[in-house]
């Protein structure tokens, strides 16, 4: 969300539209000779190869074919996933990785959820889950079961927001705000006014992003990303199951942490580091953070009243806003 201020001296031009079952918004620079619709429509062809790589959700994309046992052929797109995806499982010890579908699946999200999880089956089910039980062979992906499922979904849309601001910087323009379900970029300082983006309250019911803002952060020439627990979840016999689940226990995560908000370089890194805090919890989070220099964030908790607190790192808090 854009926070109004001072109009700048140089006029800008938004593309708006649907991808990866989300919205997109894109905020650019009035360049001499740009012609808009030119614009949006190599973004939708950008999106449209994102799509036919990297959706679960498409029968015939790359990642799909793979999944289904149909083909193990990779394509440029997926090879860059895969490679930052699994840098920073590495990184962060597993607590984000790719080829956690089989228990996302089981635990009733995504395509072909099963809905009722049968924990009889929890052993066989992490025996498919490891970022050391798959690998690339020059083009093509390995698997040590067929039965693995890779999902990059959270890492995707940070992934397709950084391919979207170096389209538009090869196109000459040096000043926007791209963003995908949530996942934002930045170039420039918006002429001097700075990039303001909201943070949405971690509230169950807040299902409008920018209906109720916990906070705004100014984001010049960088990127950020939010995972929560408060929007995809479901109830079953009166327990709460969230829709992030640790890769390592194969349970959904049980902890005080609402939300976490990544502030890094490049928005896929901002998007798998954001993910991978929501596994941690609060306190290895803030651990996580205070020890990469790559990132900084802003982590929304309950405490031991059940009220909302919030921690920042303090490389972030001199752009932040609380609300």
């Amino acid at each position: 969300m854009l926070f109004p201020g001072c109009r700048p001296a140089v006029e800008y031009s938004e593309i708006n539209g649907l991808t990866q079952g989300t919205t997109y918004h894109i905020v650019v620079e009035t360049t001499p000779g740009m012609n808009t619709g030119d614009l949006r429509m190599k973004v939708e062809a950008l999106l449209g190869r994102i799509d036919n790589s990297l959706s679960i959700y498409n029968d015939f994309s790359v990642i799909s074919l793979i999944n289904r046992n149909i083909s193990d052929k990779t394509d440029t797109l997926f090879r860059d996933v895969f490679r930052a995806s699994a840098v920073i499982s590495e990184q962060c010890n597993g607590l984000f990785d790719i080829t956690v579908g089989p228990l996302v699946k089981a635990w009733g999200f995504g395509p072909d959820a099963l809905k009722r999880f049968d924990e009889t089956k929890l052993d066989s089910l992490l025996a498919l889950v490891g970022m050391d039980k798959v690998r690339l062979e020059g083009d093509r992906i390995v698997k040590a079961d067929p039965d693995m499922f890779i999902d990059v979904n959270a890492i995707a849309q940070g992934y397709t927001v950084d391919l979207i601001t170096e389209m538009l910087s090869a196109e000459g323009i040096r000043e926007c705000l791209v963003e995908v379900g949530g996942e934002v970029r930045t170039s420039g300082d918006k002429g001097g006014k700075g990039w303001h983006v909201g943070i949405d309250r971690p509230a169950d019911g807040n299902y409008v992003p920018g209906a109720d803002l916990q906070a705004a952060i100014r984001l010049d020439n960088s990127a950020l990303a939010t995972s929560g627990n408060y929007r995809k979840f479901f109830i079953e016999n009166g327990v709460k199951y969230s829709h992030t689940i640790d890769p390592r226990t194969g349970y959904p995560v049980r902890h005080t942490l609402l939300s976490a908000t990544i502030v890094a370089p490049e928005c896929a890194v901002a998007d798998a580091w954001a993910t991978a805090c929501m596994v941690a919890g609060k306190d290895t989070a803030v651990l996580i953070i205070e020890k990469n220099e790559l990132i900084e964030g802003y982590l929304i908790f309950s405490d031991e009243k059940g009220e909302m607190k919030s921690w920042i790192s303090e490389g972030l808090r001199k752009r932040i806003e609380e609300r």
